[in-house]
Formats: C-alpha cells, sequence, structure tokens
C-alpha cells in the first residue's frame, strides 16, 4: 500500500462527495458524502472497509465543518499523515484551462471568472476548496476541470452560427463538460483494445447529467453538451454501495 494517498474532493452548493485513493492502485480507502450543507440538520456519512456510519454537523453545518469532519475522520484510521494532495473537481475553466493546474490565487480568480458558465457549480467548488486550504494548511490543492479535455476542439466544432460579438463579447462557444470521465473511458477503452489513444472512439457519460464525445487519437474533437453543464449533478441522498 502507497503512502502516497490523494483525497479527491467534489462539492456542490449543499453537498460534498470526498474518496482517498491509494495513488498506486487506485484503492478506494474511505469515501464520503456531506448532505443538507448549510440547513440545520446537515450530516456527513463515511464509508470505510464495507462499513457507513454518519456525524451530525449541526455545530458547523457548511462546507468547512465537512471537511473538519472529514479530517478528524482521516486521523481516526491513520490516515491523515499519509495524504499527499488534495484534487478537486471544477465543473468549468471556461477557455482558460487545458489541463490540471495546481490551485494558488490566480487559478481561484479565474474559477470565479467562470462562474457565469456554470453557477451551479463553481461557487460550490471554491466553498470546497477554500475549506479544504483552511483545514489541511499546506497540501498541495489540485483542480481538474470537466472543460479541460475538450480544449482540443476546432473552431468549426466549438463555434455557434451566432454573431461574432457573442462569442468574441460574451463567451458564447460550446465547452463541453465530463471531460474527465471521457477522457478515461476513450484512454482505457483503446488500452484494452491494444491501440492506446489511436484511431477514433465515441464515448458517453451517462448519469444525472449526459453527454457524448467523438474522439480521435486521444483527443476532443466534438461533444454533445455546449455551452453550460445544462443540469446539477450534485442532489443524491445517500453512498453508492
Amino acid at each position: 500500500m502507497s503512502n502516497k494517498l490523494i483525497l479527491v474532493l467534489n462539492c456542490g452548493s449543499s453537498s460534498m462527495k470526498g474518496a482517498v485513493l491509494d495513488n498506486d492502485t487506485g484503492e478506494v480507502l474511505l469515501s464520503c458524502l456531506g448532505d443538507k450543507l448549510i440547513l440545520p440538520d446537515a450530516f456527513i456519512t463515511f464509508k470505510i472497509n464495507g462499513e457507513k456510519h454518519t456525524v451530525d454537523l449541526k455545530d458547523k453545518p457548511n462546507h468547512t465543518g465537512a471537511v473538519e469532519a472529514l479530517l478528524h475522520e482521516l486521523e481516526a484510521h491513520g490516515l491523515r499523515d499519509r495524504i499527499a494532495a488534495i484534487g478537486h473537481r471544477v465543473v468549468s475553466g471556461g477557455e482558460l484551462y487545458s489541463e490540471s493546474v495546481l490551485i494558488d490565487n490566480d487559478v481561484i480568480a479565474g474559477i470565479e471568472k467562470c462562474i457565469t458558465l456554470a453557477p451551479l457549480h463553481n461557487p460550490a467548488h471554491l466553498l470546497g476548496i477554500r475549506a479544504a486550504m483552511k483545514v489541511f494548511g499546506s497540501l498541495p490543492n489540485v483542480a481538474v476541470f470537466d472543460t479541460a479535455f475538450h480544449q482540443t476542439m476546432p473552431e468549426h466544432a466549438y463555434r455557434y452560427a451566432v454573431p461574432k460579438f457573442l462569442f468574441t463579447d460574451h463567451n458564447v462557444r460550446r465547452y463541453g463538460f465530463h471531460g474527465t470521465s471521457h477522457a478515461y473511458v476513450s484512454e482505457r477503452g483503446s488500452e484494452l483494445a491494444g491501440s492506446l489513444k489511436q484511431g477514433g472512439w465515441l464515448t458517453a457519460h451517462l448519469g444525472n447529467g449526459s453527454s457524448t464525445c467523438a474522439i480521435w487519437n486521444g483527443q476532443s474533437v466534438d461533444t454533445s453538451m455546449g455551452l453550460t453543464p445544462l443540469r446539477s449533478e450534485e442532489h443524491t441522498s445517500e453512498l453508492q454501495s
């Protein structure tokens, strides 16, 4: 088992999903779901070794309280000192980011700039990022953008047939989402087929939000989702089995 564990967080406006992964094997050592955040009956449920238990967050029913409860859980299981970095899923990086980046003040400002493109998601991600930076101190935090994978799309795929000023002045274009999912599925599929990142693939991300993607030689060339992620994917009531 690796001593380099990665904490992954995906924050919604009233929820926080998290998992601790072994960087070498991909094994999930702990997972959590904070729900009803900002409400008086907020709580967080942890799953470790196949068993679940719930912690009441009524004393601090927000993202910071959820991250603090997660820290205590990690300490209780001897995992805290093994966490090497924290990864944050961020829905929209607009045209600013074509890859994952180490979070600093400039990146936070960039995520804020993209709030208009994902108003349900980016503000919540920022809550989680700020909470993690406060609670975990000096650990590196990395933003992983749903839109980054699609920055390879050619202009004819990401531009709409609308007046040019809507693109140049108001950033109206196709951004695409679920990029981490499409990137992984296509890479793993081509690896199993013996043609890593070669040839064409059509991938589908199916969930509360769904999209398809056309991929050529490991790069996104078109996708079905456009300017916005269309709907929130944050609503869930329990940890997946």
